[in-house]
Formats: structure tokens, sequence, C-alpha cells
């Protein structure tokens, strides 16, 4: 019998969570039943990335490296319907844990809300906030590829460091700006032509009444407003949206499968070995620390994609 270690959430919390929310539990998991696989997990993330280490499916041998959505958990049982290979060409030079970064969800979030969304051609320029977390900095460096003025903002002076390493063109500490107004007509006095938003909230308030005419927004996440106990903030001015003829959308990555999905991941791979694509990895060690990442992470204190090592 395999016991399996699972963090459940104990309540549902009010405002942002503390270690009194999760609750850590052993339970024994069934014998396996034929065409089920047993996972092992490595990394666990949004997404958990599982090591096949007992198998009665014979599309996923022993050993097999592959994405599920298993939860909080270092064994579960899969029937292999769920369950996602790694790319047949991945490089033993790269760690198994960019599947879950920068060639796995982040990235192609990154990818398609840019490309596909905000459509950008070569001269643009592109906002970014939360600019050095696992999503935006890929963001960032896609638009750089494509020749973009890239403009990003984050919460410290070393991620405002790191973004200007991989290439943005502005990088300001939104914490330390006495105007976040002027810092953004400061970056590009005459405008933007996407915004990619993260944050939500006031930030993009004051973004999105500096677009450029026909300006383009992906709106991928509202990190402001996720811990909120009271009321939303009021939205953008809508005169800003229809005088300047913008258009808003939103990103759910899951919207992109089959052949385009799997072209997106050998692109930022190949990007990646090439070096086009710089990534970096917030590490936690250790399953028992899974809510402490989760709550750092809430927090704004990863660089990069966070990721906890099991």
């Amino acid at each position: 019998m395999v016991h399996a270690k699972t963090w459940t959430l104990k309540k549902h919390f009010v405002g942002h969570p503390t270690n009194s929310d999760f609750e850590l539990k052993t339970v024994e998991l069934a014998p396996l039943k034929n065409g089920e696989v047993l996972l092992e997990a490595l990394f666990l993330s949004v997404d958990p990335y599982m090591r096949v280490v007992e198998s009665k499916n014979s599309a996923f041998p022993t050993g097999t490296i592959v994405l599920a959505h298993s939860g909080w958990t270092t064994h579960s049982i899969s029937d292999g319907k769920a369950l996602e290979k790694l790319l047949t060409d991945w490089p033993d030079t790269l760690p198994l844990s960019l599947a879950l970064g920068t060639v796995g969800m982040p990235g192609l979030t990154a990818y398609f809300g840019l490309l596909e969304i905000c459509g950008v051609k070569g001269g643009e320029t592109v906002m970014i906030n939360a600019a050095a977390g696992a999503v935006g900095s890929v963001v960032g460096q896609i638009a750089k590829l494509k020749g973009c003025k890239v403009v990003g903002a984050a919460g410290s002076d070393e991620k405002i460091a790191y973004l200007k390493k991989i290439g943005f063109d502005v990088a300001f500490n939104y914490k330390k700006v006495e105007s976040l107004e002027e810092a953004l007509k400061k970056a590009s006095p005459d405008g933007y032509d996407c915004y990619f938003d993260n944050v939500g909230g006031e930030f993009s308030n004051t973004v999105i009444s500096q677009m450029k005419k026909f300006g383009r927004i992906a709106i991928c996440g509202a990190i402001s407003t996720y811990n909120r106990t009271g009321p939303l903030p009021p939205g953008p001015a809508p005169e800003n949206i229809i005088y300047q003829q913008l258009r808003m959308e939103g990103l759910l990555v899951y919207a992109w499968q089959g052949e385009v999905r799997q072209k997106a991941l050998k692109d930022l791979l190949k990007w990646v070995l090439e070096g086009k694509i710089q990534y970096h990895e917030h590490i936690t060690e250790g399953f028992e620390n899974m809510p402490a990442a989760f709550m750092g992470l809430l927090k704004g204190e990863n660089l990069g994609k966070a990721i906890v090592k099991a």
C-alpha cells in the first residue's frame, strides 16, 4: 500500500490565507486497477509535475514524466486520460520544472495572450504589470523578440534589476513611484498599444487611460483583488474605452489546444534553448512547505515561477 501526504483546505480563508487554513493529511491509496498508473510528485505548482512509479497502463510505462492536475499531494492514482507527457525532444540540459513555467502553462499564457489576443506587431509599445512573475517575464521577452518596446512594473528593486537584465526597455518599482500615472507617461509619452494585465484594480484603470487608439488589452489576472474582503474597486472609465476604441479580452490559456498548443510549446522550448528567453525559478524545498509557498506567491515574494520541489 502507498500512503500519500495531501494538503487540504481546512476552511475558506478571508483576506490573506494563514497556516491555520490548511491541513496536512496522510491517506492510503487503493491498489492499482488495470489501466491505472501511480503518480509521484517531483515538482508542484498550480499543476503538479508527476512521474509514473507504477503502471497498469501501457501508454504510460513506469518512469514516464507527465503533467497532471492532482492537487497538493505526494502520490495519486490516475486512469491516464488527463495526463500529458513531456515534449519528446525535451533536452537533459533543461530542468523538468520548466514544464510548469516558461515551457508550460505560464509560458503558453504569455504566448497566446500576447500574440493572439493582443496581436502585437513590431514597433508597438507593450505594458506589463507583475512583470517579473512567471507569465509577465515571458510576455516581455516574446514582445522583444517581435520588435516591440517593452515597459514593465514590479514590486521590488530586485525584480526591476531582473527585468532590465532580460531586456525590458523600461522597468519601474510601482511601490516607490510618487505617481503611477507620471511613471507610465515617462516610460512611454505617446501611450501604449498593448496592455497585458495581471493585476487589475486601480493599476489597470491608470494604464487604460493611457492606451493609444485601437489599443488591445489582454486580461490575464487580477491579483490585486483576489484577497479582497470588501467590494471590488470601480472599473475603467467607459469613455476611455469608447473614444480610444480599445479592445479588452479575458484570457484562459486552455482555449488553445491540439496542434496550436504543441507548436507554442515547441516555440517556447526553442527560444529557451537559443537563449532568446531567459527564466528564473523561485523554488521552495519540501512538500510540507506548500502553504508557505502559496502564501508567499500571493504576497509577491517570488521572482519568476514559484515551484515546490517535493
